[in-house]
Order: structure tokens, then C-alpha cells, then sequence
């Protein structure tokens, strides 16, 4: 099997006051795989995201990246490689920010490239998302929240990373954008051979694009395997209740 990009090994987050959030999680991405993370709120996904990003130390276990533990040292090329969309395209883009601006930026912070190689590696993000060159002087509030989060998915994509992860990329989204935005993401996994780590409560959306599911219920995982397996067969209550969560058509 190919080594993970990401991995955590018996990972734990205690909160200042003694809570605990996560508890004991292990789960790695490799190239080119998708991997689903789900569970109900207050499960522990947000928790485990701002520890798969660096954005704060495990109390116990290990988050590696490449083999390696995360550290100072080597933070610039863990952000070209792993790179995120948030839930909300409203809040997500800076509205004063033209969507050139927006899109240039982890080029700009990582130091990758400027001037008009920058503009040119922009333009060639919006187009894989299908938005057209002139979208670069427009402001967000211009777009629909569908268009926002095109231009996020541009935005975390333009410097070529090896994993997206995406925090409940279409909940913000009505049904028909949500199919959309999560084709284009089944798109950029194909022609880019890019990995993904969703984040979400719902199955539907992990089941159209995930390989592989983890299932999290108060900070600990209580079950793991092939999406389509776990939702043919769920082995644990827990993620039976969010299977029959899945909205269905009503039989004929």
C-alpha cells in the first residue's frame, strides 16, 4: 500500500479544563485516496481537523506527515501539500478582495510564485473549476454561494497540493449545487490524482466521493472500512442511526 501523506497514530486532545475530545483515533490518507470522516456535532471531527492542519498538539499520539511528526521545520511543505475548504463560501473569502487576490494567496504565502506566472496559475485554478478568466476582477459578493465555493476549491488547489481537506465542503449549499460541487471534487481526484479527507455529518455526500469511511462517536472511532460496504452492512448502531439518517426516495 503507498505510505499516507497524513497520518494519525492513537491520537488525543484533552481541553484546558480536563475534557476530553478525541480519544485514541488513528487513520492515515494516502495518494490518491478519499477518505471519509464522519459523525454526528460534538463528535470530535472539528477537533481532529485543527490537529490534522497543526493547528494544535495532540496530548497523546502522533500526527505524521510524510512518515514524519509535524513540526516548525517542515510547515511550508506541509501547506503546499495539504491544503482546505471550509463549510461556509460566505465567510470563507475575504469580501474587500478582488477573487484574484483571494486565489493568488497561498502562492503569495508559500512563496511558490508571483507576478505573471502567479496570474496565470489563477486563471488555469478557476478554469479547472469552471469559472472563466474575467472572474479575477470581481469581488465575492458578485458570486452564488456555489460559484464561492468553486473559487475556494481554486483557492486551495492552486498550488498543485497532494491532499485537500475538506470541512463539510456542501452543507452550506441547496441539493443541486451540493451534486455539483461534489462532481467537480470527484473531477479534480481524477485528472489531478489528488487525495481528500472529507469531513462531514452526512453519509450521502461521503458516499458519492469517499473510498474509505471513518466513523466517530464521542471522540473515538467506533468503526471503519469501505463506504459501500458500511452502508450496506453498518456493523455498529451508531452508524446505523446516521445510515438511516441518508434520505431516500419514497418506493414506487
Amino acid at each position: 500500500m503507498t505510505a499516507p501523506i497524513l497520518e494519525l497514530r492513537d491520537v488525543s486532545y484533552r481541553y484546558r479544563r480536563g475534557a476530553l475530545a478525541v480519544d485514541g483515533v488513528s487513520l492515515s490518507v494516502a495518494e490518491g485516496q478519499s477518505v471519509g470522516l464522519v459523525g454526528e456535532s460534538g463528535s470530535g471531527k472539528t477537533t481532529l481537523l485543527r490537529l490534522m492542519l497543526g493547528l494544535a498538539r495532540p496530548t497523546a499520539g502522533e500526527v505524521l506527515f510524510d512518515g514524519a511528526a509535524l513540526r516548525p521545520a517542515t510547515m511550508r511543505s506541509f501547506r503546499a501539500s495539504v491544503q482546505t475548504v471550509f463549510q461556509d463560501p460566505y465567510s470563507s473569502l475575504d469580501p474587500r478582495q478582488r477573487i484574484g487576490a483571494i486565489v493568488a494567496e497561498p502562492l503569495r504565502s508559500l512563496g511558490l510564485a508571483r507576478g505573471a506566472e502567479a496570474a496565470g496559475m489563477v486563471v488555469a485554478s478557476l478554469a479547472s473549476v469552471g469559472l472563466p478568466a474575467d472572474t479575477v476582477g470581481r469581488y465575492p459578493h458578485e458570486f452564488s454561494g456555489g460559484q464561492r465555493q468553486r473559487i475556494a476549491i481554486a483557492r486551495a488547489t492552486v498550488c498543485h497540493p497532494r491532499l485537500l481537506l475538506a470541512d463539510e465542503p456542501v452543507s452550506a449549499l441547496d441539493v443541486t449545487t451540493r451534486i455539483q460541487v461534489i462532481d467537480l471534487l470527484i473531477e479534480l481526484r481524477a485528472s489531478a490524482g489528488l487525495a481528500v479527507l472529507m469531513v462531514s455529518h452526512d453519509l450521502s455526500a461521503v458516499a458519492a466521493l469517499c473510498d474509505d469511511t471513518v466513523v466517530l462517536q464521542g471522540g473515538t472511532v467506533v468503526e471503519t472500512g469501505s463506504t459501500a460496504e458500511l452502508l450496506r452492512s453498518p456493523a455498529q448502531a451508531y452508524t446505523r442511526r446516521l445510515v438511516d439518517a441518508v434520505p431516500r426516495l419514497p418506493a414506487e
